[in-house]
């Protein structure tokens, strides 16, 4: 009886509280009460290319001789570049993004960043800073762009790109290597593919929606299969790029035509060969849909399809299908092109 009571006590000692559920472990020291910058209500702004971006930072009372300084997060190399710095009555811009930047100040209390002309390479998290000596305090808000991530190879087949070269692929193509939450987030909306490809950060990965033989087995779970990271100038990969909406229009011309001579059609309309990551915009924002293959600008054959039917195709899912890239000599398809604004 005696053992028993003291089991139970040495229980009740051992078990937290209900409430310790919710509260930091002991020794993890909370972290500082906001005394000049506001929460901000969604510390995610959602935006696309070439929009008009406002990224929120608002400052409940002005300090003495305080500034405030906004910067951008590189995960990829551990650095903040500083982007814009104020202390109230005058600023000074920095860095690429100096010319698409300014602060909102909509009132005396406002320091919130807008950035014009969105680009791909303006996604990721921003850090705006009240700089007041000791009472230094700040907050982080993320620009997320919509878009639509493709896997992208050479036409000498896969697996023939280093880091540097899948980044210069995607970037040709209208687009830029994808993040890790841009290809998750692609491999929950549907995407399966089966072919390894660099991601931004350095590390290759794979998404699989349907679990099979070649691609890693039957008895693995789906999800985004990984390689870690990897030897950017000697391991080879196919590339994940990511592409978001188009400041133009791709449209597509019947006919016959060489690669030369659907190069040349679209000149005559005054537009140019579209690239990959134009086509897969127009099909994702503007809902191109077409049954007829056609060249792009890096020799390959591919089309749109948003309605699948079994003429078109016959697969079940929407996307963009691919002929891969077959001689440019060849008098088969038509072409897309793209038209800027």
């Amino acid at each position: 009886m005696h053992r028993l009571l003291l089991l139970g006590c040495l229980w009740l000692l051992a078990a937290p509280p209900a409430s310790s559920i919710f509260q930091r472990p002991t020794g993890t020291p909370a972290p500082p009460r906001l005394q000049y910058l506001l929460e901000p209500l969604h510390p995610t702004v959602h935006t696309q290319r070439g929009a008009t971006a406002t990224l929120p930072c608002v400052l409940r009372a002005l300090p003495r001789n305080y500034r405030v300084k906004w910067s951008k997060v590189e995960p990829a190399n551990y650095r903040e570049n500083i982007i814009i710095i104020t202390n109230g009555l005058y600023h000074k811009n920095y860095g690429p993004l100096s010319p698409r930047v300014r602060l909102r100040h909509s009132h005396r209390y406002d320091a919130s960043l807008t950035i014009t002309d969105v680009a791909l390479e303006d996604e990721g998290r921003y850090r705006c800073q009240l700089v007041n000596g000791l009472e230094d305090e700040s907050v982080s808000l993320t620009l997320h762009l919509e878009g639509v991530v493709f896997p992208y190879q050479p036409s000498n087949g896969r697996y023939k790109f280093n880091y540097h070269e899948a980044k210069r692929a995607c970037e040709q193509q209208d687009s830029r290597l994808a993040t890790y939450q841009q290809l998750y987030k692609a491999w929950t909306e549907g995407l399966d593919w089966c072919n390894a490809g660099w991601i931004l950060d350095g590390t290759v990965h794979y998404p699989i929606i349907n679990s099979r033989e070649p691609c890693g087995g039957r008895l693995l779970l789906p999800g985004v299969r990984t390689y870690g990271a990897r030897d950017k100038q000697k391991d080879r990969f196919d590339a994940f790029c990511f592409t978001s909406a188009l400041q133009g229009q791709v449209y597509f011309i019947r006919g016959h035509l060489s690669f030369k001579e659907a190069g040349q059609a679209c000149r005559n309309h005054g537009a140019a060969l579209a690239k990959v990551g134009q086509l897969y915009s127009a099909w994702k924002f503007s809902q191109l849909d077409r049954c007829d293959g056609g060249w792009l600008a890096d020799g390959s054959v591919r089309y749109p399809i948003t309605t699948p039917r079994e003429r078109c195709g016959g697969l079940p899912d929407p996307g963009v299908r691919s002929f891969g890239f077959p001689s440019k000599e060849m008098r088969t398809y038509g072409t897309y092109c793209f038209v800027g604004k």
